[in-house]
């Protein structure tokens, strides 16, 4: 239990100075996905969204592996019940997911080791992604286990990497590296393993003292513009940035612009 409340087996979570910290803490199971942790971070989320404590979400893991994917030991546990287990539990995880990539707050996301499967949904989710030069990798491996893509990988890999990277990746499953990921766009940036943790933790205070709604904005206008047409786009565009001038933090940049100084926002 920490200050938030709440009690979780599978992740680590606190909130200080606008920081939404999460990490996957599994290390003796590769920090693998399983019905608990899929509770977890939609217990997470519960917490997290629409909360004005929250103005930037960093996520990590303990161990030397990011995350492994989907634990195939307690799928194939559930026997006969794989079917709707693994329904139940893609539920939850799933709903996670779409509630945390449409909160205001940016995501950053450090990857320390192999991001696989539905692991990836961490890496694929996030705003800006670092990875570490030496250890981070990442495969899609979910045919390679016999099973399909979830987690939106087929949402997200498609538009950061292109159809053909993605397709690669998902019919191959070959392994790329933090370098190959970084040139590819699926992550931000390539780091030194040993800075990692101290280059993530930069970025998500400095994205924590920003203008939140704004960036939750351009977050929302992203999210929208590979589907719309050039006129449906403007117009989101249009009310969005009619929206946007309705917070304090708009007022604040203006006048700290006009005035020659470095505005004070509060994320409201």
């Amino acid at each position: 239990m920490g200050e938030t409340g709440l009690v979780l087996e599978t992740l680590l979570f606190d909130i200080r100075d606008n920081i939404a910290r999460i990490t996957l803490n599994r290390p003796e199971a590769a920090n693998t996905l399983d019905a608990q942790m899929a509770a977890d971070f939609l217990a997470i989320a519960d917490v997290c969204d629409g909360n004005p404590d929250v103005r930037a979400i960093l996520i990590s893991a303990t161990g030397d592996i990011f995350c492994a994917g989907g634990d195939l030991k307690s799928f194939q546990a559930y026997g006969d019940k794989i079917t709707d287990a693994i329904g139940e539990l893609l539920d939850s995880f799933h709903a996670a997911l779409v509630r945390f990539v449409e909160m205001d707050a940016p995501i950053i996301t450090a990857v320390n080791g192999i991001a696989a499967g539905g692991g990836l949904a961490f890496v694929t989710m996030a705003d800006y992604v670092l990875g570490g030069e030496e250890k981070a990798s990442f495969v899609s491996a979910f045919t390679a286990a016999g099973l399909s893509p979830d987690s939106a990988s087929t949402y997200y890999l498609p538009r950061l990497i292109g159809l053909r990277r993605a397709q690669e990746l998902l019919i191959t499953n070959r392994r790329i590296s933090a370098a190959e990921a970084a040139d590819w766009g699926l992550i931000t940036r390539a780091v030194p393993g040993a800075t990692l943790m101290d280059e993530a933790e930069a970025v998500a205070a400095k994205i924590a003292t920003g203008a939140t709604r704004a960036m939750g904005g351009a977050k929302k206008l992203l999210r929208a513009s590979s589907a719309n047409s050039i006129q449906e786009q403007t117009d989101l565009e249009r009310a969005t940035f009619q929206e946007v001038t309705t917070t304090q933090d708009s007022r604040e940049g203006i006048t700290a612009f006009i005035e020659k100084r470095k505005p004070a926002f509060t994320g409201k």
